[in-house]
């Protein structure tokens, strides 16, 4: 662990503030009470029990229900939760008197040395950075799993001496971040999401993404989706300091991965490597998105010169992440899938092509202004009915009427469950891939997808 360009004696005359008393908030403070920091920790909302018996643990001055503003325009630095928008009054009175407010990755980059795998995208991430993690991990590297996944990476630079970290970085994390680097950056895709927090103008979310290969030198690595329209077009206008390595399964590409006509994947990215080859159909993801995915988590695993058999097991042993298209079982002989981690229209679209016909399709909830036509085709083809899962489901009937021959209101995971179960016939499957945040009716995505497994488990 080191101090960067600052010791330990500086720090304590530095007042560290931190917005947000959640994994991340929390995480932040300790490292900054570690590294020898006054440090006080604002949150508007109530703080949940566990992180604030942590606080108290370790003796760190907090408050909740409230934003004291002597203490935090005060700040020598502000370390934010990515939760918290910059239209906030507190961030917009610490911007306007040029206090520096900056996120959780940022802080906890300064103090380790280990090298970075950043992942981000609109789709995919959590996905990807998991099975990265498991690559790595199964070869024996002695790797930490951070960022919007897991433990907190600065709780985790504080206790732990990781040489690599796999972190899924968020745009809004993205938005906070200056100086840090990502060694190994992944950019999936991009597609409108979170527009309510860029001004909804795709062009700001699409910087936003591209932070991700912001300070990268020559001697690191940026890898991408070559398929990607959005991703292509925000190349077209700017310069890169990495090398590059491209992933597609629709044209060759080399160095980079592709998918063969015989429906291998093809990895190579150095000439003097052994070429990496597996096909899909042994793969632990299946779908085409999740071609993508491992193709993304394949080509790191071989810029860190992993051996191929330690990277086809892997990739064909890896379980999915909880809440993303999360097998249930069968009941009746009707099948139930919890994707309640898709919080946008394109998660759901790519639930839909993985998922065979026909379908019960559960979805709803807030609505950040989605355009749900490019799931037309797919609901057409594929989805039965549809049992809207949240308070104001208006632009949902809108949307699919005449689509689909039943639309149906609920309230709650357990009437949405019975009311699929009952619209079901042996051979369907019950998909809950909302589509939309969670927050009308649900604590978290987390708490959606744990109600919707409860109430299938009650039926």
């Amino acid at each position: 662990m080191r101090l960067n360009k600052m010791s330990e004696k500086n720090n304590i005359s530095k007042k560290l503030v931190i917005l947000g008393a959640g994994e991340s908030g929390v995480g932040a403070a300790y490292l900054a009470q570690q590294q020898g920091f006054d440090v006080f920790v604002s949150d508007m909302g109530t703080i949940a029990g566990k992180y604030k018996t942590q606080l108290q643990n370790w003796n760190i001055r907090f408050e909740e229900g409230q934003h004291t503003e002597s203490e935090i325009l005060n700040a020598t630095e502000v370390v934010k939760s990515p939760g918290i928008p910059e239209e906030a009054a507190m961030v917009k009175k610490l911007r306007a008197q040029g206090t520096p407010v900056i996120s959780e990755i940022e802080f906890a980059g300064r103090y380790t040395d280990a090298k970075m795998i950043c992942i981000t995208g609109s789709n995919g991430k959590t996905t990807t950075t998991a099975l990265t993690y498991h690559i790595l991990s199964k070869a024996g590297l002695n790797v930490g799993l951070a960022g919007n996944i897991g433990k907190s990476f600065a709780y985790q630079v504080a206790t732990e001496q990781f040489d690599y970290y796999v972190l899924e970085i968020s745009s809004f994390m993205l938005d906070d971040m200056y100086r840090f680097k990502a060694d190994i950056a992944i950019l999936l895709n991009i597609t409108p999401d979170h527009l309510d927090r860029y001004d909804y103008k795709l062009e700001n979310y699409v910087a936003s993404k591209f932070r991700i290969t912001q300070n990268q030198t020559a001697a690191d690595y940026f890898i991408y989706c070559a398929d990607d329209e959005e991703t292509i077009k925000g190349m077209e206008s700017r310069t890169f300091g990495a090398q590059q390595l491209p992933f597609s399964i629709i044209n060759k590409i080399q160095p980079g991965a592709y998918l063969n006509q015989d429906d291998n994947i093809i990895i190579q990215t150095n000439q003097l490597q052994e070429t990496f080859i597996m096909s899909i159909n042994e793969l632990a993801l299946q779908g085409k998105h999740n071609i993508h995915n491992s193709m993304a988590s394949g080509i790191v695993a071989k810029v860190l010169e992993l051996r191929n058999s330690t990277i086809r097991e892997s990739m064909g042993d890896f379980k999915n992440i909880e809440h993303r298209l999360e097998q249930l079982g069968k009941i009746s002989g009707i099948n139930f899938v919890n994707d309640s981690k898709a919080t946008n229209v394109n998660s759901t679209w790519y639930a839909l092509e993985s998922t065979p016909k026909e379908i019960i399709l559960i979805m709803g909830g807030v609505d950040k202004g989605n355009d749900y036509t490019m799931l037309n085709d797919l609901v057409k083809q594929k989805v039965k009915a549809i049992v809207c899962l949240g308070k104001d489901n208006q632009r949902i009937h809108d949307a699919f009427k005449g689509l689909v021959t039943e639309i149906v209101d609920t309230q709650s995971a357990q009437e949405a469950v019975y009311v699929a179960y009952h619209l079901a016939k042996k051979g369907d499957t019950v998909l809950l891939s909302p589509a939309c945040a969670s927050y009308d009716l649900f604590k978290s995505y987390e708490d959606r997808g744990d109600q919707f497994k409860k109430a299938v488990m009650d039926l």
